[in-house]
Order: C-alpha cells, then sequence, then structure tokens
C-alpha cells in the first residue's frame, strides 16, 4: 500500500500534504526533525491518511490536495474535527508548501 497523508503542525498551526509508502515511519521522520520542510513546525499530528495500490494514485491524489480545489476538499471533507479545534483556540491553519 501506499499513502496519501495530511499532517497538522501543533506548533505553528498548518497542514502539510504527503504521500509515502510506510506512513509510520514517515511521521516519525516529520516529528524527529528529519524533513527539512516541516523541521521548524515539529510537533505533527497525523489528522487523516488513504491508502492507495500504486504509488502513482497517492502521489497523484496528493498532488491534487495541494491545488486550490484539492485544499478546499480537503477542508470540508477531510479535516473538519482538526479544523474545527483550532477555530476554537482562534487559529486559521494554513498548508506549508514543499517541494
Amino acid at each position: 500500500m501506499y499513502y496519501s497523508y495530511i499532517l497538522l503542525s501543533s506548533k505553528s498551526h498548518i497542514f502539510y500534504f504527503g504521500s509515502s509508502k510506510n506512513l509510520k515511519i514517515r511521521l516519525s521522520l516529520h516529528n524527529q526533525g528529519k524533513v527539512k520542510s516541516t523541521k521548524p513546525h515539529i510537533p505533527w499530528k497525523l489528522v487523516w491518511y488513504a491508502g492507495f495500490t500504486t504509488k502513482k494514485e497517492a502521489k497523484d491524489f496528493e498532488l491534487y490536495l495541494k491545488t486550490g480545489s484539492g485544499k478546499a476538499f480537503a477542508y470540508k471533507r477531510l479535516v473538519p474535527v482538526a479544523l474545527a479545534k483550532d477555530f476554537d483556540r482562534g487559529r486559521v491553519p494554513k498548508v506549508l508548501r514543499s517541494s
């Protein structure tokens, strides 16, 4: 299986969209500061993920989530609980861009 996932930074209150073959190890790498683009925003919490049968499907869905319509879909359908908690605290999560 391959996975697309959404993380929420407990520190910066931003979202990060990614994909990986091993979700558990990848989340650990994010939280150990071994991913350059997410290191300043540790700790990360997994708020959503989906499994795909091919790497291409997982990567394509990750890239879709990084588009305007993909973000709108994610905020409305995939992470409303995480958003509601941050809105209750007066925070508006943003998306961290990565290459």
